[in-house]
């Protein structure tokens, strides 16, 4: 039986869309290919090739959340357009492209808001993804007392909920967060 291969759009096109030159585009499909012959990535391959990055860590959880984001049609799967479009925005978007991004993997069940609970399943999990080898070592109720301080800052009406808004306002007054936001511009 054979197996259904996703076909990418035009080069051309993906160029248009993102902010990578055609060469990037070419040696960036080829490593997916590499890794995704049949040309999309289910969740399961996702968790697989992200826990690479952590060995020392469980980064099941926060790849769960991280996949969500890149799969921005919800079908189940991360096509090469999906990866390119959510890594263009994190290697070269704007401040503003960037912390949309961030609010949209935050906002977990995507109902416009960051709720405490969500906010905390994240910071859950990248404290489980970073794992105990952490230093200096990390409290259990570290996660927690994070949450609770940033949550105090963000939500500036206290409704109990961070808007988009709220949330790009108190990132953007944040120094270590805008520092952040930097790190990666020029990676590839």
């Amino acid at each position: 039986m054979a197996t259904v291969r996703h076909r990418p759009e035009a080069l051309e096109l993906l160029e248009a869309q993102s902010k990578f030159t055609k060469k990037e585009l070419q040696i960036l499909y080829r490593g997916f290919k590499n890794e995704c012959p049949s040309g999309v990535v289910n969740e399961e391959t996702f968790k697989e090739i992200y826990s690479q990055f952590f060995p020392q860590g469980d980064s099941t959880t926060y790849a769960h959340f991280l996949f969500n984001a890149f799969d921005t049609d919800h079908n189940g799967a991360v096509s090469f357009e999906d990866f390119i479009k959510g890594l263009s925005i994190l290697l070269r978007g704007t401040v503003q492209e960037k912390l949309n991004w961030a609010f949209n993997l935050y906002d977990i069940n995507k109902d416009g808001y960051i709720t405490k609970e969500e906010m905390l399943d994240i910071m859950k999990a990248i404290y489980d993804m970073m794992g105990k080898c952490t230093y200096p070592v990390l409290k259990e109720d570290a996660p927690r007392q994070h949450v609770e301080t940033f949550f105090q800052k963000m939500d500036k009406n206290k409704d109990g909920v961070v808007t988009i808004d709220e949330f790009i306002e108190s990132c953007q007054k944040d120094e270590n967060i805008m520092r952040s936001m930097q790190l990666f511009e020029n990676v590839i």
